[in-house]
């Protein structure tokens, strides 16, 4: 009797900003080249081997928003696992670690609107959207706990 290999492992590690500008959070959205198309999330993303976090989450935001950022402290550190089909459908046990960083929007970005720079990559959209709002989409886990930090300073 044949046994079924264990699919194989993944660990990603991320870093991601939580921005706000009055009652707004910036979000984006996910493109039809991943698994999880239509669902929101923070800007951010994956950090390259040998990459520092901090750098990694100034490339991430800008390809994804247009903005440039400057991180300031880790907010927290929210994971996910899960096995499941990735978007070319290989079965995976994933494991994602998420650095959430305090970010602020330099000068030189201070008057510009989010638009998604990188071309036919995992964001198709970037927004103000109201905390409120926000809160009613369909968030990844991450952004949806990072949002429990806009909401405690709001207490």
């Amino acid at each position: 009797m044949a046994v079924d290999a264990a699919p194989p492992q993944r660990q990603r590690v991320a870093a991601y900003a939580l921005l706000t500008r009055g009652g707004e959070v910036l979000l984006t959205r996910m493109s039809s080249r991943t698994r999880i198309e239509g669902r929101w999330t923070l800007p951010g993303g994956g950090i390259d081997h040998g990459e520092d976090p901090r750098d990694a989450l100034r490339r991430e935001v800008y390809e994804e928003t247009g903005l440039h950022v400057e991180p300031g402290q880790v907010v927290d550190v929210h994971a996910t696992h899960f096995v499941g089909a990735r978007a070319d459908g290989l079965v995976e046990d994933y494991h994602g670690i998420h650095l959430i960083f305090a970010a602020e929007i330099t000068e030189a970005s201070r008057d510009a609107e989010p638009r998604v720079v990188e071309e036919d990559g995992s964001t198709e959209h970037a927004a103000w959207v109201p905390v409120e709002r926000a809160t009613e989409l369909d968030l990844l886990s991450a952004a949806r706990h990072a949002l429990t930090f806009i909401e405690e300073e709001h207490r």
